[in-house]
């Protein structure tokens, strides 16, 4: 996702808000990913990809809400949260792919 080139934008009074709150669930996502890939058991990587689902569903949240007050322009937040749907709809079918395997 474009979560850290839409950011670059906002105002310095957001670096430890929206700014730092969006960045971190986007990395969040990813991470838990990774985290769940590495572990050794199918349950567990399952579980961490529905922690990664709670973060898309902040990161989500993130976006909405700064479109609301202005920090975003509606463009780029239909952009981001289509990127979003697209990542949810990934995430979805792996878990899906992985409990059919289990």
């Amino acid at each position: 996702m474009n979560c850290y080139s839409a950011t670059k934008g906002f105002p310095n009074s957001e670096v430890y808000g929206m700014t730092s709150q969006i960045r971190r669930s986007a990395a969040s996502i990813a991470a838990n990913v990774a985290e769940g890939h590495g572990r050794e058991s199918t349950g567990a990587f399952i579980q961490f990809l529905r922690v990664a689902q709670g973060s898309l569903k902040e990161l989500e949240t993130h976006i909405i809400l700064c479109g609301e007050v202005g920090l975003m322009v509606e463009a780029e937040v239909a952009n981001l949260l289509g990127q979003a749907d697209d990542i949810g709809k990934m995430l979805r079918s792996m878990i899906r792919s992985l409990q059919q395997k289990s």
